[in-house]
Protein backbone atom coordinates (compact mmCIF):
# COMPACT_ATOMS: atom_id res chain seq x y z
CA UNK A 1 0.00 0.00 0.00
CA UNK A 2 3.35 2.29 0.89
CA UNK A 3 3.92 2.44 -2.51
CA UNK A 4 0.95 2.60 -4.15
CA UNK A 5 0.69 6.03 -2.58
CA UNK A 6 4.10 7.05 -3.56
CA UNK A 7 3.36 6.14 -6.73
CA UNK A 8 -0.12 8.56 -6.62
CA UNK A 9 1.67 11.31 -5.40
CA UNK A 10 4.72 10.92 -8.43
CA UNK A 11 2.25 10.80 -11.23
CA UNK A 12 0.74 13.77 -9.61
CA UNK A 13 3.77 15.88 -10.07
CA UNK A 14 3.60 15.09 -13.36
CA UNK A 15 0.45 16.16 -14.28
CA UNK A 16 0.92 19.38 -14.75
CA UNK A 17 3.05 19.50 -17.19
CA UNK A 18 0.44 17.82 -19.82
CA UNK A 19 -1.81 19.50 -22.28
CA UNK A 20 -5.89 18.56 -21.44
CA UNK A 21 -8.05 20.95 -24.12
CA UNK A 22 -10.89 20.92 -21.66
CA UNK A 23 -9.25 20.87 -18.40
CA UNK A 24 -8.92 24.32 -18.57
CA UNK A 25 -13.09 24.95 -18.17
CA UNK A 26 -13.41 23.72 -14.98
CA UNK A 27 -10.20 25.28 -13.08
CA UNK A 28 -12.47 27.40 -10.74
CA UNK A 29 -12.54 27.84 -7.21
CA UNK A 30 -14.85 25.60 -7.28
CA UNK A 31 -12.38 22.65 -7.10
CA UNK A 32 -9.84 24.48 -5.31
CA UNK A 33 -9.86 22.69 -1.61
CA UNK A 34 -9.45 24.28 1.60
CA UNK A 35 -9.94 21.22 4.11
CA UNK A 36 -10.98 17.67 4.05
CA UNK A 37 -12.23 15.74 6.71
CA UNK A 38 -13.50 12.43 7.90
CA UNK A 39 -15.87 12.43 10.98
CA UNK A 40 -17.58 9.16 12.29
CA UNK A 41 -20.88 9.58 14.57
CA UNK A 42 -21.19 6.30 16.87
CA UNK A 43 -24.76 7.73 16.81
CA UNK A 44 -25.66 6.71 13.23
CA UNK A 45 -23.35 4.71 12.78
CA UNK A 46 -21.58 6.37 9.61
CA UNK A 47 -18.79 8.31 8.70
CA UNK A 48 -19.17 11.84 7.58
CA UNK A 49 -17.02 12.64 4.45
CA UNK A 50 -16.67 16.54 3.63
CA UNK A 51 -14.71 18.33 1.17
CA UNK A 52 -14.24 22.40 1.64
CA UNK A 53 -13.59 23.97 -1.43
CA UNK A 54 -12.78 28.09 -2.11
CA UNK A 55 -16.07 28.53 -4.08
CA UNK A 56 -19.12 26.54 -4.53
CA UNK A 57 -18.73 23.13 -4.23
CA UNK A 58 -20.79 20.96 -7.04
CA UNK A 59 -21.70 24.47 -8.70
CA UNK A 60 -19.39 23.61 -11.50
CA UNK A 61 -20.77 20.70 -13.98
CA UNK A 62 -19.16 19.69 -16.81
CA UNK A 63 -20.30 20.97 -20.81
CA UNK A 64 -21.86 17.42 -22.13
CA UNK A 65 -19.81 15.85 -24.91
CA UNK A 66 -22.78 14.44 -26.67
CA UNK A 67 -21.67 11.05 -26.38
CA UNK A 68 -20.20 8.49 -24.28
CA UNK A 69 -16.44 8.47 -25.92
CA UNK A 70 -14.73 11.89 -24.84
CA UNK A 71 -16.84 12.56 -21.99
CA UNK A 72 -16.28 14.55 -19.42
CA UNK A 73 -16.22 13.69 -15.79
CA UNK A 74 -15.54 16.26 -12.56
CA UNK A 75 -14.66 14.19 -9.36
CA UNK A 76 -14.20 15.17 -5.41
CA UNK A 77 -12.39 12.17 -4.28
CA UNK A 78 -11.16 10.63 -1.48
CA UNK A 79 -8.33 8.52 -1.56
CA UNK A 80 -8.03 6.11 1.16
CA UNK A 81 -5.84 3.36 2.98
CA UNK A 82 -8.82 1.44 2.85
CA UNK A 83 -8.91 -2.65 1.23
CA UNK A 84 -10.85 -3.43 -1.72
CA UNK A 85 -12.58 -5.91 0.69
CA UNK A 86 -13.21 -3.35 3.06
CA UNK A 87 -15.88 -1.71 0.15
CA UNK A 88 -16.74 -5.55 -1.61
CA UNK A 89 -14.28 -5.87 -3.80
CA UNK A 90 -11.88 -9.11 -4.46
CA UNK A 91 -8.47 -8.25 -2.93
CA UNK A 92 -6.26 -6.34 -6.19
CA UNK A 93 -3.29 -3.87 -6.30
CA UNK A 94 -4.55 -0.08 -5.96
CA UNK A 95 -6.12 2.52 -3.89
CA UNK A 96 -9.19 2.27 -3.11
CA UNK A 97 -11.11 5.93 -3.48
CA UNK A 98 -14.46 7.52 -3.14
CA UNK A 99 -15.54 9.68 -5.64
CA UNK A 100 -17.94 12.04 -5.86
CA UNK A 101 -18.91 12.97 -9.43
CA UNK A 102 -20.72 14.76 -12.23
CA UNK A 103 -20.96 13.27 -15.58
CA UNK A 104 -24.18 14.55 -17.86
CA UNK A 105 -23.23 12.21 -21.01
CA UNK A 106 -24.26 9.21 -19.03
CA UNK A 107 -26.12 7.54 -16.31
CA UNK A 108 -23.71 4.60 -13.95
CA UNK A 109 -26.31 4.10 -10.93
CA UNK A 110 -29.14 2.14 -12.39
CA UNK A 111 -30.33 1.57 -8.95
CA UNK A 112 -30.57 5.10 -8.20
CA UNK A 113 -33.19 8.06 -9.16
CA UNK A 114 -30.64 10.75 -7.77
CA UNK A 115 -33.20 13.54 -9.07
CA UNK A 116 -36.50 11.59 -7.99
CA UNK A 117 -38.06 12.16 -11.66
CA UNK A 118 -38.92 8.14 -11.67
CA UNK A 119 -36.38 8.22 -14.53
CA UNK A 120 -32.97 6.05 -13.81
CA UNK A 121 -31.02 6.57 -16.22
CA UNK A 122 -31.10 10.26 -16.54
CA UNK A 123 -28.88 11.16 -13.60
CA UNK A 124 -25.27 11.60 -14.00
CA UNK A 125 -25.05 14.81 -13.84
CA UNK A 126 -26.45 14.68 -10.17
CA UNK A 127 -22.97 14.81 -8.02
CA UNK A 128 -22.84 11.13 -6.58
CA UNK A 129 -20.53 8.55 -5.50
CA UNK A 130 -18.22 5.34 -6.64
CA UNK A 131 -16.04 3.32 -4.88
CA UNK A 132 -12.92 2.65 -7.05
CA UNK A 133 -9.81 1.60 -7.42
CA UNK A 134 -7.20 3.22 -8.65
CA UNK A 135 -4.03 3.01 -10.30
CA UNK A 136 -0.78 3.93 -12.59
CA UNK A 137 -1.29 4.68 -15.54
CA UNK A 138 0.68 6.21 -18.26
CA UNK A 139 -1.02 5.90 -21.09
CA UNK A 140 -3.32 9.46 -20.27
CA UNK A 141 -1.93 13.29 -19.04
CA UNK A 142 -2.98 12.12 -15.17
CA UNK A 143 -1.06 8.88 -15.27
CA UNK A 144 -4.39 7.83 -13.35
CA UNK A 145 -6.99 5.58 -13.92
CA UNK A 146 -9.83 3.43 -12.57
CA UNK A 147 -9.04 -0.10 -12.97
CA UNK A 148 -9.77 -2.21 -15.74
CA UNK A 149 -10.13 -5.96 -15.72
CA UNK A 150 -10.97 -8.88 -18.34
CA UNK A 151 -15.24 -9.01 -18.14
CA UNK A 152 -14.30 -12.94 -18.27
CA UNK A 153 -12.09 -13.42 -15.35
CA UNK A 154 -14.09 -15.35 -12.98
CA UNK A 155 -12.01 -14.55 -10.00
CA UNK A 156 -13.21 -10.36 -10.16
CA UNK A 157 -15.75 -9.96 -7.45
CA UNK A 158 -17.60 -6.40 -7.63
CA UNK A 159 -20.13 -5.01 -5.16
CA UNK A 160 -23.91 -5.88 -6.03
CA UNK A 161 -24.69 -2.15 -6.36
CA UNK A 162 -21.99 -1.97 -9.38
CA UNK A 163 -22.53 -0.25 -12.57
CA UNK A 164 -22.20 -3.48 -14.80
CA UNK A 165 -18.51 -1.58 -16.30
CA UNK A 166 -15.26 -3.75 -16.60
CA UNK A 167 -13.95 -1.58 -13.90
CA UNK A 168 -13.51 -1.99 -10.10
CA UNK A 169 -16.25 0.80 -9.98
CA UNK A 170 -19.43 0.59 -7.26
CA UNK A 171 -22.59 2.73 -7.34
CA UNK A 172 -23.38 2.53 -3.45
CA UNK A 173 -26.02 5.58 -3.31
CA UNK A 174 -25.02 7.02 -0.49
CA UNK A 175 -26.32 10.29 -0.16
CA UNK A 176 -24.28 13.50 -1.46
CA UNK A 177 -25.30 16.63 -0.06
CA UNK A 178 -23.70 20.14 -1.18
CA UNK A 179 -24.37 23.61 0.59
CA UNK A 180 -22.17 26.53 0.53
CA UNK A 181 -18.44 25.62 -0.03
CA UNK A 182 -18.77 21.94 1.35
CA UNK A 183 -19.55 18.55 -0.62
CA UNK A 184 -20.75 15.75 1.70
CA UNK A 185 -21.58 11.76 1.85
CA UNK A 186 -22.71 9.87 4.72
CA UNK A 187 -21.62 6.16 4.41
CA UNK A 188 -23.04 3.66 7.04
CA UNK A 189 -20.39 1.59 8.85
CA UNK A 190 -21.62 -2.00 7.85
CA UNK A 191 -20.91 -0.08 4.11
CA UNK A 192 -16.96 -0.33 4.32
CA UNK A 193 -16.62 -3.38 6.96
CA UNK A 194 -16.96 -1.34 10.04
CA UNK A 195 -13.82 0.53 9.28
CA UNK A 196 -13.34 3.61 11.54
CA UNK A 197 -9.60 3.80 11.12
CA UNK A 198 -7.82 4.69 8.23
CA UNK A 199 -5.77 7.24 6.59
CA UNK A 200 -6.90 9.65 3.26
CA UNK A 201 -6.77 12.99 1.36
CA UNK A 202 -8.86 14.92 -0.87
CA UNK A 203 -8.60 15.52 -4.38
CA UNK A 204 -10.51 17.48 -7.04
CA UNK A 205 -10.28 16.25 -10.80
CA UNK A 206 -10.83 16.02 -14.20
CA UNK A 207 -11.64 12.78 -15.76
CA UNK A 208 -12.42 11.32 -18.78
CA UNK A 209 -14.35 8.87 -20.73
CA UNK A 210 -12.52 6.71 -23.88
CA UNK A 211 -14.65 3.50 -25.06
CA UNK A 212 -12.30 3.41 -27.71
CA UNK A 213 -12.99 0.58 -30.54
CA UNK A 214 -13.08 -3.36 -28.70
CA UNK A 215 -16.95 -2.86 -27.55
CA UNK A 216 -16.50 0.07 -25.10
CA UNK A 217 -13.82 -1.30 -23.09
CA UNK A 218 -11.46 1.52 -23.58
CA UNK A 219 -8.89 1.60 -26.74
CA UNK A 220 -5.44 -0.21 -26.02
CA UNK A 221 -3.72 4.03 -25.62
CA UNK A 222 -6.35 5.20 -22.87
CA UNK A 223 -8.04 3.43 -20.65
CA UNK A 224 -11.91 3.59 -20.12
CA UNK A 225 -11.89 6.42 -17.13
CA UNK A 226 -8.90 8.03 -17.09
CA UNK A 227 -7.49 10.72 -14.59
CA UNK A 228 -5.97 14.06 -16.82
CA UNK A 229 -5.83 16.99 -14.36
CA UNK A 230 -5.95 17.65 -10.90
CA UNK A 231 -6.88 20.90 -9.63
CA UNK A 232 -6.08 20.78 -6.41
CA UNK A 233 -4.79 18.53 -3.32
CA UNK A 234 -5.71 19.05 0.18
CA UNK A 235 -2.75 17.89 1.69
CA UNK A 236 -0.73 19.72 -1.25
CA UNK A 237 1.03 16.62 -2.08
CA UNK A 238 -1.27 13.16 -1.74
CA UNK A 239 0.65 11.80 1.71
CA UNK A 240 -2.99 10.92 2.78
CA UNK A 241 -2.21 12.17 5.74
CA UNK A 242 -5.52 12.65 7.59
CA UNK A 243 -7.56 10.39 10.35
CA UNK A 244 -10.66 9.71 10.61
CA UNK A 245 -12.02 11.71 13.70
Amino acid sequence: MKHLILSFGISLITIQSFACDKCGNYNNDDFQIKKVSVKHSAEIGATIWEITVKGTAGKTTPIPAGQLNGAPVLGYVFPTTLMPSDVGFSETEGIVALALTSHPDFDDTPLWDENADKNFSNDGIIWHPHWVILTEDKRIEGGLAVKQFDPKDTNVVLPPTNPGMPMYMDSPGFQVITIGNIIRVVVPDYRMNNKTDFSFDGVAVYMQVNTGGDGGHGSGDKPMLGVYKVYSVASGNLSLPYKVK
